[in-house]
């Protein structure tokens, strides 16, 4: 029993000893409000392990690409037109610095027929005042963005609204990328949303990334700040002449301003030969103006092995092509074929080119003309410009679009003309005088005037070739009368004359073009037309009979 007694004091000290321990930190902890907490958030925080990471964040697709285009993770972004819901950038606020890009909404009693009026002056000075205002932001303020995120809205071709944006973001990426003096850094612009940006603004070969909604684009500066430096509309001439001077505007023109810029004229024959002479004669023309471009001619299989030589021996470089039908034509009719003028865009060893219709003539060289951007005109009416002469820019990704477009978008004219002013909505006005249209029934005061300085004509109606030397055919046809002009007739013959013998021989009438020459002098001779050109004794050696009517 004795033995026993003695073990167990031991224990009982020392069960005392842990009991005293034991009360004293619970007293301590009752009395030490600080420490509780620290222990109390331990064990929360030890409840909920998953906040001791940093939050996940899911950054869109779009942004990915970026870090690993740029090197970077974290960037300004000023944001266009995103204001609302701001989906698009709901995960990014801990990933980047979002700046909100303010800019008042342009009027809406500002319609597309102001900025792209029918008619302007030409004559008198441009001042800003001519064309509606589309506000900008205040660029200082958005100085150092690394990059433009914007919402493009969803609207028709000719929507205001939708050119304001667009313009918006081309002013931000110039003001942060060249700062308006010189190039520093390479900007990037995100489009999210259902609706891509306008082609006539951003070009999709500066587009680097697409994902769904969302599209990257690279753009080259130069070119674009051409853009911004132009009218918002055909309000104003698009003139660098007086604003900045020709060398200025020039440097603009290519991604490389030390680069001399690889220019030419192209036209397009397909179907048949009935322009083969009208081709020859402006080639002419244009040597006769001096031009140090390219003729470029485009051609299908429509043409005769001697015919292409008369057209290489005339100036041209040819380049044979297979045709491309309009899928809105009816078969057998004039516009089957018409959007073969579309392959121009496919000759990507140029920068640019100006287009020009075979039925033109020069007057002039109209080579300063290729400091221009795509897609500059000359009006024809309403707010459309006249597809017979305009300057683009090759690009294999443009025509693969405009040939996706054909499927859905129909020509107002059933023509070319119609399905590019759809698609090349935002256009920049030359002179009229860059192409005088033949027909004069505007102003019955001056009805058969035109401008001694005009730098080209377009031969709308009969064509020359297709006509007696001796006078203008179009007197002689009812529904042609708005384009009789005997002086501009002579104009074309007097290329004609200076053409080389072998050459001319292309522009002889044919037995059927004679036919129906001599039965619309006898139809105005029974008319009893006023202006008696039926009554003119016709000497043309082209002829192929001397006899009368």
């Amino acid at each position: 029993m004795g033995s026993k007694s003695s073990h167990s004091k031991p224990k009982l000290f020392t069960l005392s000893i842990i009991s005293f321990f034991i009360v004293f930190v619970y007293l301590s902890i009752s009395h030490s409000p600080k420490r509780h907490e620290t222990i109390i958030h331990t064990l929360h925080n030890q409840k909920q392990p998953t906040e001791i990471f940093p939050r996940h964040v899911t950054r869109p697709s779009w942004y990915k690409y970026l870090e690993n285009e740029t090197k970077n993770t974290k960037f300004k972004i000023g944001l266009v037109n995103l204001h609302g819901t701001n989906v698009e950038v709901k995960d990014l606020h801990d990933e980047a610095e979002l700046v909100n890009v303010h800019f008042r909404r342009v009027n809406q009693s500002v319609t597309w027929k102001d900025l792209f009026p029918e008619w302007i002056d030409e004559n008198v000075p441009q001042k800003s005042s001519q064309c509606p205002e589309i506000p900008m932001p205040e660029l200082d303020e958005y100085a150092d963005l690394d990059v433009v995120l914007a919402r493009v809205p969803c609207a028709n071709a000719t929507n205001v609204f939708r050119l304001q944006v667009n313009l918006v973001v081309a002013n931000l990426l110039v003001k942060n990328g060249w700062g308006f003096r010189d190039i520093s850094r390479e900007m990037y612009v995100v489009f999210v949303g259902p609706c891509s940006p306008m082609l006539e603004i951003f070009r999709c070969d500066d587009q680097i990334w697409y994902e769904g909604n969302a599209w990257i684009y690279k753009p080259d500066l130069r070119r674009l700040k051409q853009k911004v430096l132009l009218p918002v509309g055909t309000c104003q001439l698009a003139s660098p002449f007086a604003e900045s001077g020709q060398e200025e505007w020039r440097k603009y023109t290519s991604s490389d301003s030390n680069k001399k810029p690889r220019e030419a004229y192209v036209t397009v024959l397909h179907s048949s030969e009935s322009y083969v002479c009208g081709a020859i004669a402006l080639a002419q023309s244009i040597i006769l103006s001096n031009s140090t471009k390219d003729l470029i001619l485009l051609v299908d299989n429509s043409i005769s092995h001697e015919s292409l030589n008369a057209l290489k021996l005339a100036g041209w470089k040819i380049k044979v092509i297979e045709r491309i039908r309009n899928p809105h034509a009816k078969r057998g009719t004039y516009n089957e074929w018409n959007y073969s003028k579309l392959r121009i865009w496919q000759l990507v060893e140029y920068d640019k080119l100006i287009f020009v219709d075979s039925d033109f003539l020069f007057f002039k060289n109209i080579d300063p003309f290729f400091m221009f951007p795509q897609l500059s005109a000359a009006g024809n009416c309403r707010h459309v410009f006249n597809s017979g002469i305009m300057i683009i820019e090759p690009s294999e990704c443009t025509f693969k679009t405009l040939m996706e477009k054909t499927l859905t978008i129909v020509s107002y004219n059933g023509g070319d003309q119609g399905f590019l002013n759809e698609v090349f909505s935002w256009w920049h006005r030359w002179p009229a005088k860059l192409n005088y249209l033949k027909n004069f029934q505007t102003d019955e005061r001056r009805k058969y005037e035109y401008p001694e300085d005009a730098y080209a004509m377009h031969y709308l109606g009969l064509k020359p070739w297709m006509c007696y030397k001796d006078y203008d055919c179009n007197w002689d046809v009812l529904e042609y009368r708005d384009f009789p002009n005997d002086r501009i007739h002579a104009k074309w013959w007097q290329v004609y004359d200076l053409m080389p013998k072998e050459l001319q021989k292309f522009c002889y009438l044919t037995p059927d073009m004679d036919t129906r020459i001599r039965l619309e002098r006898q139809e105005a001779k029974a008319a009893n037309f006023s202006d008696g050109h039926w009554k003119i004794q016709v000497k043309d050696p082209r002829r192929l009979s001397d006899s009368d009517i």
